[in-house]
Order: structure tokens, then sequence, then C-alpha cells
């Protein structure tokens, strides 16, 4: 092995976090790196770690949207004895590892919620007889805090404990500057890779899915109301009669799947409910039309392979990262958008016939799809 890696994530809500953070970790290992990915939230199927090792932490979620309280997986809030029994175990596995980089996705930039176990993690690391670089890995888009004193907080703790930071993002679509204010103070030690994006598929391997509208809803955990409205905008829209397909992710609460699988009963032939699917690039290509929230991997993908598509973002609590992402792509007239306060079926149903009488997304510039490639190069440079 040419070097040790460990990789701390930790997902609350959705999983676009921790998709990124495996499909980094599996280049990691295929490049040759000993890699650790410790991840801190609930366990998700399906997920592909190549040779990289996978250590679960007792995992923790978020109740709600706003991220405030955080449960165990039986739905218990998180006392002080289950944050210093998590941390002693992060910290085990530190030491167990002796990396020489680490990388903490998001922090400090964000999960705040996570200071009690991260910070002890980045200061055990400092203290390791040979000190590893420490990386922050993040997204194109951070969250907008409404409080200028965590932002200073997010400076202090990157020039305490930091070396660098990583942004997964195309600054020629969305500079990281857009939403941290304070970067210039922090520039020399910030590298754009392009967007993490991995498994397209080719043109022409799979027939699946061929002019299908394909809805969709990342993990699914908040994708309830967008899914159930669509299957009411179905019958509203120019594409009534194309086969639809929607794609229940495995976080959907059970009742959503079931009302949803009700109302496909209802309408019966041309109305296909199923769970999530590895395909679903290759469903996403073969469409006419996508239809899903604004997640950076679906985001991603739709730009790379799709041919149509209505984003609706998700803007629950403080985010802000799916509204921004998607109001850049729509002032472009990539694809259309429609803002969860005005989701209905009659507004979704008119979004459709715009995107379907305006041009394919294939006929705009591509964004920077390279991040993998870009980030294996900065680790390779960093650790040499």
């Amino acid at each position: 092995m040419s070097g040790r890696i460990f990789f701390h994530v930790q997902h609350l809500l959705g999983i676009g976090h921790l998709r990124r953070a495996v499909t980094l970790a599996r280049h990691f290992a295929a490049a040759g790196f000993d890699t650790m990915l410790v991840s801190g939230g609930m366990p998700v199927p399906g997920l592909d770690p190549g040779g990289a090792r996978i250590v679960q932490l007792p995992p923790v979620r978020s109740t709600d949207k706003f991220f405030k309280v955080l449960v165990d997986e039986h739905g218990t809030v998180i006392d002080e004895a289950f944050r210093q029994r998590r941390t002693a175990l992060l910290l085990d596995a530190l030491r167990q590892h002796w990396p020489h980089l680490v990388i903490t996705e998001l922090f400090p930039f964000g999960r705040r919620q996570l200071r009690f176990e991260l910070v002890p993690l980045v200061e055990a690391a400092r203290a390791l007889p040979q000190r590893p670089m420490i990386v922050s890995s993040v997204r194109d888009i951070l969250v907008r805090s409404p409080k200028p004193e965590r932002v200073d907080e997010m400076i202090d703790l990157f020039g305490r404990y930091y070396d660098a930071t990583m942004v997964h993002g195309d600054p020629a679509f969305i500079p990281f500057a857009r939403t941290f204010p304070r970067w210039r103070e922090i520039e020399d030690q910030t590298f754009h890779t392009g967007y993490v994006i991995d498994g397209l598929s080719d043109p022409g391997t799979s027939a699946a899915g061929v002019g299908e509208v394909l809805v969709s809803a990342g993990g699914g955990a908040v994708g309830g109301p967008l899914m159930r409205t669509a299957m009411a905008a179905r019958a509203l829209s120019s594409l009534r009669d194309r086969p639809w397909r929607f794609l229940c992710g495995h976080a959907m609460p059970a009742q959503d799947v079931r009302a949803l699988c009700a109302e496909a009963q209802q309408i019966g032939e041309g109305v296909v409910v199923e769970p999530a699917r590895p395909d679903f690039t290759s469903l996403l290509r073969n469409s006419v039309l996508s239809i899903s929230q604004g997640g950076y991997n679906t985001m991603i993908e739709t730009l790379s392979v799709a041919d149509r598509a209505v984003i609706v973002p998700y803007a629950g609590g403080l985010e802000t990262e799916q509204d921004l992402r998607a109001e850049l792509l729509a002032e472009r007239g990539v694809f259309q958008m429609v803002t969860e306060a005005d989701l209905s079926p009659v507004s979704l149903a008119a979004a459709i016939d715009r995107a379907m009488a305006a041009p394919s997304i294939r006929a705009f510039p591509r964004v920077d799809a390279g991040g993998v490639a870009k980030t294996l190069e900065l680790v390779r440079n960093w650790l040499t």
C-alpha cells in the first residue's frame, strides 16, 4: 500500500454524503491506498466500497429537517454516555489505522452537531507520532449559516486543525465563494476537484426504461410529497400515455410507499412503483423525462446523461443547497424547476410540458464531472 487514508462521513437525513464518500473510498482503495471509511449514519444497503474497509459507528440520524435532535437506531435521543462511547470507538479506529491522511466529510463547514467526536478526532490525529495531513471534503454548496459567529467558528476550526479542503464541484458553475463568504481566507488551501460521480452507464448498454418518465427522490426520506404529486400530475401532462416508473428509496417511509402503490393500482397499466435500482443511470439515460429532487448525486447524474428533466428541490428546514443548485441551472434553461412552495399536480404538469418543449439537456455545455480522478491526483500528490 502506498499510504493509509482515514475517512469520516456522517449522513443524517439523505444519503448523498455517504454515496460520495463511498465512491471516493472505493477509488482510493483501487488506487492502492489502505482506506478505512468510518460511517456514523444509518446503514444503507447496496453501496459498494470495493476494497475499502467500512467501520460502522453506533448510528445516529436526525429526527427532522432542522437537524437539531439526534437519535440512535432505535429512535432514542442520544445522551452523553452515547457520545462518549461513540467517540471512544472512533478514536480507537484512528489509532489502529494510524493514517497518513485524515479526511472529514463536511466538517468544519458543517456537521456542527458532531463536534463532540470530530474535534477529538482531529486533535488525536494531530497528536499521532507521525502527524497525518488533515483535509476537509465538501460538496459544491454549503448551507448558508444565518449566524455570522458560525462562520467565525468554521474559520477558527479550519485554521487550528486543517491543512486543506477539497471542494467537489466545478468553480465555473458554482464557485465555493458563492456560499462561503470568507473563502479568501483559505483560498490557498482550497482545491476544486470537479463533481464526484461514478458508475454512469454507457449508451446502448441497456434498454431498460426506454421512453419512460422516471420519478425519483434519492434515498426517499423526504420524497413522499413529490412522488405523490407526480402520480397526480401524470394525467394532466402531455406524457400521460408514456410509461411512468417511480423509484422508492430505501429511506422512504413505509406508509408513503404503500400509498403510492395503492394509487398505481388504481391507475392500472402504465405505472410501475418499485424500490430504487442499481441501474438508475441507465434508466435515467433512456428516459424521455426525469422528475427528481435536486440533491448532489442525482443532479450531476441528470446533467451527465439525461435528456430532459424537472427538478423539485428539497427546501425543508435550513437547507438552501438544492434550491440554489436548481435555480442556477433553471436560469440557464437546462431544465425546468418547481419550488416546493409551488408544487401541485397542475404546476408539475405544466413544468413537464415546458421541459418537453425546451432543448435537450444534452445540448448544453457539460459541467466538470471528473471529480474522482482529480481527487485521486490531489491525494497522490499529498501523500507523495
